[in-house]
Formats: C-alpha cells, structure tokens, sequence
C-alpha cells in the first residue's frame, strides 16, 4: 500500500495497467526537458496545436511518418465510434492514421462532424450490426458519460431516475463497445469518460468494464486520469483506457505543464450578446450566496484570466455560469464564445462550426482534448509499431491519500 499526503496527491493522475491501477505524482512544475517520445507543447495557446487545416489527402496510399530505420509501415485503420463532433478522428489523423468508419447518433454532431470531415457518421450503433463496420486495426469510442458523471447521477438520483448502467438510454452503449471488439478483434482500443467512471456505484461499474475488456474479451489493458490543464487552460480530468489484443509496452504520456493562459485563447472584441443580463447575474449571485449558507459548493465560475477554468460542460448553453470571463467594474460577466470554447478543447482554428450557439456549446462540451489525445493516440501508434512482449502478471499497488 503506497500512501500520498494531501499535498501529494492533489498533483496527481490515476493510472493502472491490468487490474492494478496507482496515484502517480503529475510533475506539474517540472522544467525537465521531454524525451522524444513527448510532444512538445507550444506555449501559446493560441497556436492550439495545429498549423493548419490540412487534412491527408491521399490517406489510403500514403506512408506514416513513424519508420523503423528501414521499416515503413503502412496507415493504420481506425474507427471512430460515439464521434461526436470529430475531436478523437482529428487527432489521429494528425498522427498518420485513417478513419474508416464512424458512428453517431445526434444529427446536431452530425452536421457538425460532416461539415468538418466530409461525410455522414451512420448513425445509432445500436443498429448497426459487427459486419457493417469495417476491418480496423483500432477503435476508439467516446461512449456517453451522463449516466456516470457526478452532475448526471445527481440529477438523475435526485429526479428518482436510474443511472450507470441501468440508465436504459444511455447506460448500455458501453456493451455495444464490447460488442464490436469482441467480433472484430481490433490489435487496439481507446475509450475515454469521465473521471467518475472510476468510482461510480463504488468502484463496481468500473468493475464490470474491466472484467469485460480483460477477462472476457482477453485484452491487455491501462487506464489513466489525465488533467489537462497543462495543455488547455481548463481543469479538465478525464479517464482513459487503452487496451491491447497483445501486449504492448504502453506507457501514457507524462503532461507537461506549459502553463497555459485563459487570456490567450479570449476574443478581443467578442459580441455584446454574450454578456449576462444583470437579472441572470443578479439571480447567480443570491443562487451562489443561498448555497454557501447551506454549505454547499454549488455556485459560478469568475474565471481566472490568468490560469486555468473549471470543465467545460454540455449545460454550458444554459447559463455558462461554471465559466464566466470577468469584463471590469460596472459590467457584467460574459459567456465565453462557441469559438472560444474550441480553443478550450484543443480545436484548430480551422475548425468550422455550422450549428447554433446552443448546439455548439453541447458539442464541445461533450467533446475530448484534442491535443491530450494526439500525444496517447501517438503512443499507441508506436506501441503497435513495435513488437508484442511476454503478458506478465502484475502485483497489485493502490495508493490512498
């Protein structure tokens, strides 16, 4: 058993391989420079990771970049499942691989996802039978996290609605997942949900997942808890699980802290509508006020322009009140613009959004860190580059604060 002080473990991310899983302290402060095998991260934000636009254009013919001294090898298939708006699809094709098929339900991402990309996810996975999805060599899936967030379980609990896995619309698509894995045997997996995956129904839910990836589906498999603020200005944690039909020798990226700046990724001159009215700025205050007497946390954001903010969530369009960017005495605080929310996610510039203000608040709110995914989506790629090594039981080490 390895014990972390309070301080220690407030500078860490959750990590496991098989079924062990331990606190591994973040080096949020570390000047030490990145291996190769780091990304090196831009310390503007508002380079946001991408050059460009340039989408591969000959992606079925082309070579990756990735060589073995002699060795090149060939474009790895991928599929891209729960899609969304594209982010995980932008972030493996920035790193060399092809999607092949993708699948999403909700026309607004849909649109979204087509305006971008250039074609149509199909559409709920529940239909779509294991034949109809073509051979790959990784799937990825964003599967809904509603059910198992701590804002989705509170609302349902407190609604007397059901959650986790027996949420009936949404609590099962982890099992299309296992479905798809288990008829196409993909060489790898990526899936990613929130942080509260871990600990919903005291750690059973998690349980039962990985029961299913390791013990029945025979994957070798790690999860982490990534922040990441040291890439985006946004304190954003978020669980990942990587698995290997052979076993790899994957480790996630450690995140360099390069300490972005909200300010950074701001409009100038943003439109006068995105301010709040002073009755909704008003009813924030007395709503804040009423729950610190009571005692609990509910309550706005007044964000730091100088650091980080709170996540970035899908009821963002209802009154932005977890993100609010001060403007100065004698004003209120305004929302933050769809285009400043991309920004937040790691989203390039280029990146078009055809939907309303609304939708585009829910998609990004629903969206993954691109940049976070590019550096364990490149590691991934590497692993399967290599050769598998020998599967090795492990001794398992959890660590408590």
């Amino acid at each position: 058993m390895l014990a972390l002080t309070q301080e220690e473990s407030s500078k860490s991310f959750q990590t496991g391989s098989g079924a062990s899983h331990a606190l591994i302290r973040c080096m949020d402060n570390s000047q030490e420079d990145l291996t190769k095998d780091h990304c090196s991260v831009a310390s503007s934000v508002n380079q946001l990771y991408y050059e460009s636009n340039q989408m591969p254009s000959e992606r079925k013919t082309r070579l990756t970049s990735i060589r073995d001294n002699t060795v090149a090898f060939p474009v790895l298939k991928f599929i891209d499942l729960f899609a969304g708006i594209g982010g995980i699809r932008l972030a493996l094709e920035k790193n060399g691989a092809e999607c092949v098929f993708s699948s999403e339900w909700n026309k607004f991402a849909c649109q979204t996802y087509e305006k971008n990309f250039g074609e149509a996810p199909a559409g709920d996975i529940r239909e779509i039978s294991s034949k109809q999805v073509p051979d790959h060599d990784l799937l990825t899936a964003g599967f809904p996290c509603q059910p198992f967030s701590i804002s989705g379980v509170s609302k349902k609990g407190s609604l007397g609605k059901p959650h986790g896995f027996d949420d009936p619309t949404q609590g099962t698509l982890f099992f299309e997942v296992k479905r798809i894995i288990r008829d196409k045997r993909p060489r790898a997996f990526l899936l990613e949900n929130v942080k509260n995956l871990l600990h919903h129904d005291s750690g059973q839910t998690f349980d039962v997942i990985l029961r299913a990836l390791e013990d029945e589906l025979d994957y070798d498999v790690h999860f982490a808890v990534i922040d990441a603020k040291g890439l985006v200005p946004q304190h954003r944690e978020r669980i990942y699980i990587v698995g290997f039909r052979e076993p790899r020798a994957f480790e996630f990226p450690v995140i360099s802290d390069s300490k972005p700046q909200l300010k950074n990724i701001l409009d100038p001159k943003p439109p006068e509508k995105y301010g709040l009215t002073p009755h909704l700025w008003s009813y924030l205050r007395a709503y804040a006020e009423k729950h610190k007497k009571l005692g609990h946390g509910f309550g706005f954001g007044l964000a730091d322009l100088d650091g980080t903010t709170r996540t970035l969530s899908a009821r963002y369009y209802k009154d932005g009140s977890e993100i609010l960017i001060p403007r100065g005495k004698g004003r209120t605080p305004r929302r933050l613009t769809p285009r400043e929310c991309a920004r937040l996610m790691g989203f390039p510039e280029s990146f078009e959004i055809p939907v309303s203000d609304t939708q585009a608040y829910k998609q990004f709110g629903n969206s993954v860190v691109v940049p976070v995914v590019s550096l364990i989506t490149k590691r991934i790629i590497e692993c399967l580059h290599q050769k598998p090594i020998s599967r090795a039981k492990q001794l398992s080490l959890i660590a408590t604060a």
